[in-house]
């Protein structure tokens, strides 16, 4: 049976019909945790961090083919783990040096994964950032899943805030649109240039990301091949890296 692409899937979701977008205000955090249990599956297995467990839009759920309009809350990029956010996972899985001891900002945390493996690793403060309220909620939810204490949860806009002083930055598949992409290569300058950040990006060659002028300032740390159902979910896609950035000063 083909699958639907995963942007082929949230092309679909942005047609949600706006008043229902609203509707997910009023909407309990019993009710929000409810509609996650009976619409995800729990999965990750498949992915470049087996070790941990996410609740994920699998082909089995209701949602993955179901009309649009019928989905309660804002767009779910949280149901997704994303090929840069698994491949900035797997690195500081194998490199907890990168965490231990310090303050962590998973930044468009979506579903967690990497706040979650900060926390394993030994972070001594971890920050999962997402202007989606329900993606904080998923967050505390895999958290438990995994047995951990959850991360700071912040739906606020970081990114036109004025930097906080976080030791190490993290970004999965933040660079999908130009000028999202413009707006980080701005923010992460000022945070490193204030508060001696290490910032780690994970992407699997988007074209934004591949054609900004961040390029210029980026240090390539690892690459990794992605599984097979990754591939599938992501037109092909082969392969996710991990960069380092590094403004000049």
């Amino acid at each position: 049976m083909h699958l639907p692409g995963v942007s082929v899937l949230f092309r679909a979701f942005k047609t949600s019909l706006r008043r229902l977008i609203r509707a997910r205000k009023c909407h309990t955090d019993e009710y929000i945790r409810r509609f996650i249990l009976e619409n995800t599956e729990v999965g990750g297995d498949q992915s470049l961090t087996p070790e941990i467990r996410l609740r994920l839009f699998t082909p089995k759920c209701r949602f993955w083919k179901e009309r649009p309009e019928l989905w309660p809350f804002s767009d779910p990029f949280w149901a997704i783990y994303w090929p840069g956010g698994q491949a900035v996972s797997r690195y500081i899985m194998d490199n907890p040096e990168m965490c231990r001891g310090k303050a962590v900002l998973d930044l468009g945390s979506g579903c967690g994964a990497s706040a979650i493996v900060a926390k394993k690793c030994g972070a001594k403060d971890v920050t999962a950032n997402d202007i989606d309220t329900v993606a904080g909620l998923v967050t505390i939810m895999n958290s438990e899943l995994n047995n951990l204490a959850p991360p700071v949860c912040s739906a606020d806009n970081m990114i036109s805030s004025e930097p906080k002083p976080f030791d190490l930055i993290l970004l999965g598949d933040m660079f999908y649109d130009e000028t999202l992409a413009t707006a980080l290569h701005a923010w992460l300058d000022t945070c490193i240039k204030t508060h001696g950040a290490t910032v780690l990006i994970g992407d699997p060659g988007r074209a934004a990301f591949e054609g900004h002028n961040i390029h210029h300032h980026l240090h390539h740390l690892a690459q990794y091949e992605l599984p097979q159902s990754v591939r599938e979910e992501n037109y092909g896609l082969i392969y996710s890296s991990v960069w380092c950035y590094r403004p000049r000063l």
